[in-house]
């Protein structure tokens, strides 16, 4: 199997933070207080690595993926308990992603990349002790389990 360019990998990074964006959509309004404020923030996040990636992309000549109108979620988001589980997903799925990355990047991307794994790690943590999921932690972020 063909290690992915810097440029694809940091694409597909560049999908997984539209998805996320898009779930993060579908998480805040089944939360309220503290979970709301803390999904806002996430989205917020992912917007910045988003914005911050398309610049990227662009001013090196690299392919910008398109976003979707839409992604399909792993499950219904119908209450706050599906959301939280949702929302350590997401972090999950994103850091997965970026784990990819780090293979194939080098200096400044490679940092980028393992600057979005552990943000994205730790905020899976969080998520799961809000939703009082247990492992709290994965010995391996972003590794498929």
């Amino acid at each position: 199997m063909r290690q992915p360019s810097a440029g694809e990998a940091l694409a597909s990074a560049l999908s997984a933070e539209y998805a996320a964006i898009y779930a993060y959509g579908r998480i805040g309004v089944r939360l309220s207080g503290a979970a709301r404020d803390a999904a806002r923030q996430a989205e917020a996040a992912h917007r910045r690595r988003r914005d911050a990636l398309v610049v990227q992309l662009t001013t090196a000549g690299g392919v910008v993926p398109p976003d979707r109108a839409g992604y399909a979620l792993p499950f219904p988001v119908t209450d706050r308990a599906s959301a939280l589980r949702l929302a350590a997903e997401v972090e999950e799925r994103t850091a997965a992603h970026w784990r990819a990355a780090l293979a194939s990047t080098t200096g400044a991307d490679r940092d980028q990349a393992l600057a979005a794994l552990v943000e994205y790690a730790v905020r899976a943590t969080r998520w799961r002790k809000t939703a009082g999921l247990t492992p709290l932690t994965v010995p391996f972020p972003g590794r498929p389990t």
